[in-house]
């Protein structure tokens, strides 16, 4: 009999212990428990070190700080959330960290724009933590076949959420595209965080000449902060300049 690895992760302890005994009793389920992320991604690289990785994760909605997971992308203008803000976050760091692991979202509500921003950061699926546990379990066996499960009633909004976030996102693609090389070079170290004397430094301008750079950048992009600028290049997908890695052009030489 194949078996199926199942993680736990939720900060109330009383609710995680009794959905881990429900589902343990499934004759083909193993599962553990974790009350907060940091554990979860503990648990994760123990298992993954010692050749049994988790094939399911069921993760809170409402699950508290998860220190280094990665933020995932909120909705239109507001920029990423708090670094491990919610589960959600834990949601994408497991795509990055374990990309194997299939993550299923447990929800005390409907929520068609936090789903949406689940599914986005890389869940197979949304499920109201009442509902049962027989359709629990078809969840964790239908992500398992690669498919995706939303509440009939959120379709429609999440479908909604996803499409608007898909024009922001081509809206911001296309004010990028705007950009000379030279001014994407900027933003991208805008987006990694660079004031202007260190943009100056790294790309061998003066500060003013990247000033005049920033000020170009902001106005074809049609916002009036360095912080909007950064949201909007994120939207559309922009990479930070590798601080490490980068090679820089110098007067025609490579630097």
């Amino acid at each position: 009999m194949v078996r199926i690895r199942v993680l736990v992760v939720d900060d109330h302890r009383i609710f995680a212990e009794s959905l881990a005994a429900a589902l343990a009793a499934e004759p083909d389920v193993d599962v553990s428990a974790a009350g907060s992320g940091p554990a979860a991604l503990r648990c994760l690289e123990r298992a993954a070190a010692e050749g049994r990785r988790f094939d399911v994760l069921l993760v809170d909605a409402d699950l508290g700080a998860v220190p280094g997971a990665v933020p995932a992308q909120r909705e239109s203008g507001s920029g990423p959330p708090h670094p491990g803000s919610d589960g959600i976050a834990l949601v994408a760091g497991v795509r990055v960290t374990h990309p194997g692991v299939r993550t299923v979202v447990l929800a005390e509500r409907d929520d068609p724009r936090r789903a949406a921003l689940a599914l986005q950061a890389g869940a197979s699926g949304w499920v109201a933590k009442d509902c049962s546990l027989s359709r629990l379990l078809a969840v964790i066996r239908g992500v398992l076949r690669e498919e995706t499960h939303l509440p009939p009633a959120l379709l429609t909004g999440v479908l909604r959420e996803l499409t608007a976030a898909r024009k922001h996102r081509t809206d911001s693609e296309r004010l990028v595209e705007s950009l000379t090389p030279r001014e994407h070079e900027v933003l991208r170290c805008m987006v990694a965080g660079l004031g202007r004397k260190d943009v100056a430094a790294r790309l061998f301008l003066s500060p003013h000449t990247v000033r005049t750079h920033m000020q170009n950048v902001l106005g074809k992009l049609g916002v009036h902060s360095t912080l909007a600028a950064v949201a909007l290049a994120r939207r559309a997908g922009v990479r930070p300049a590798d601080l490490a890695g980068d090679v820089v052009e110098r007067s025609g030489q490579l630097a």
